[in-house]
C-alpha cells in the first residue's frame, strides 16, 4: 500500500468516524428532549404544588409521598386503572383478533372484491372517527351502549382496525404460498392453517399493530369524556381529571397520577420492544 493509499484511507476514517459522532450527538440530544418532559413528569408528583412553581428545577425530595397516599384515599383511582385495562385489553384483543382475519383474507385469498375490502379499512386511515361523533353518539345511544365500557371497546376497535388491517395485510403478502399449500396436502383446515401456520410467523407485526393501537386507547381522553358519565365508569385520563378544580388545580396529584398512568404502558412497551424492533426490521427487509 502506497503512502497516498494510506493517507486516503486515514482520511475516510477519520470522516466515518466524525459522522458517527455527530450522529450521537444528534441522538442524544433528541433523546434529553424527549426525555425532559418525563423526568419533570415524575420530579413534580414529589413536590407540593408551591414548590413546582417556585423551584421548578430543583431535585425533588423522594421522601415526600404525600401526593401519591392521597391519590389513593381520596379518588378512585384503583377504579380508573381497572377500567382502563379492561377496556384496552379487550379492545387489543379484538382488533388483532379481528384484524389477522381480516388481513388473511385480503392477503392470501384471491376473489372478487378483495381489493374493494382493503381500501374500504384504508379508508379508516385517512377518516378520523372523530369526526363522526354527533352520528356516533345517537347511534351507540340507540344501542343503549352510551355510559358502558362495551361501548368504548367497539369504539376503539372500529378506529383501530384499519391500522391493524394495513400492517398485518403488508407482511402477510410477503410470506410464500408453500407454506400454505404443505398444510393443506396434509390435511390441515383454513382456521388450522392460519393459527397454526401463520400466527407464530406473525408474531413481530402483531407486536406493533398492538403497540400502534394500545398507546393511544389508553391516552385517549375525548371519547371517555363523550360516552362516560358514571365516575365508577371512568378511564384513567379522564379520572385524573377530578384533581383539576374550577379554580385551582392540584399539580402535586396530578402528576404524581400521570406517573402512574405511564408506568404500566411504558413496561408494556419495554417487555415487547424485541419484539417491535424485529418486525420493523423484517417488514424494511422484506
Amino acid at each position: 500500500m502506497t503512502a497516498a493509499s494510506r493517507t486516503s484511507e486515514a482520511a475516510r476514517t477519520i470522516a466515518r468516524a466524525r459522522s458517527v459522532l455527530i450522529m450521537q450527538v444528534v441522538l442524544i440530544g433528541n433523546a434529553a428532549i424527549m426525555l425532559y418532559p418525563i423526568v419533570v413528569m415524575v420530579f413534580s408528583g414529589f413536590r407540593t404544588t408551591v414548590e413546582i412553581f417556585d423551584t421548578p428545577f430543583a431535585l425533588p425530595d423522594f421522601t415526600y409521598i404525600d401526593n401519591y397516599k392521597r391519590i389513593f384515599d381520596e379518588s378512585n383511582i384503583v377504579a380508573y386503572f381497572m377500567n382502563s385495562f379492561v377496556v384496552t385489553g379487550s379492545a387489543i384483543a379484538l382488533i388483532l383478533i379481528l384484524g389477522l382475519m381480516a388481513a388473511y383474507a385480503v392477503s392470501r385469498y384471491q376473489f372478487r372484491g378483495a381489493t374493494a375490502i382493503y381500501l374500504f379499512f384504508l379508508a379508516g386511515l385517512m377518516l378520523p372517527l372523530k369526526l363522526a361523533i354527533i352520528p356516533l353518539f345517537i347511534q351507540m345511544g340507540a344501542f343503549g351502549l352510551i355510559d358502558t365500557r362495551l361501548g368504548l371497546v367497539l369504539i376503539y376497535v372500529a378506529s383501530g382496525l384499519p391500522s391493524a388491517v394495513f400492517i398485518l395485510t403488508g407482511f402477510l403478502r410477503t410470506l410464500p404460498s408453500e407454506l400454505e399449500e404443505a398444510a393443506r396436502i396434509d390435511g390441515a383446515s383454513e382456521p388450522r392453517i392460519m393459527f397454526s401456520v401463520m400466527l407464530p410467523l406473525v408474531k413481530p407485526p402483531l407486536v406493533i399493530a398492538a403497540i400502534h393501537n394500545a398507546v393511544p386507547i389508553w391516552n385517549d381522553f375525548f371519547f371517555p369524556l363523550v360516552f362516560i358519565q358514571t365516575d365508577s365508569r371512568k378511564t384513567l385520563p379522564q379520572g385524573l381529571t377530578t384533581f383539576m378544580g374550577e379554580y385551582t388545580t392540584d399539580w402535586g396529584m396530578l402528576f404524581a397520577g400521570l406517573t402512574l398512568a405511564t408506568i404500566p404502558i411504558t413496561m408494556i412497551y419495554i417487555a415487547l420492544s424485541g419484539q417491535f424492533i424485529r418486525g420493523m426490521t423484517q417488514g424494511g427487509l422484506k
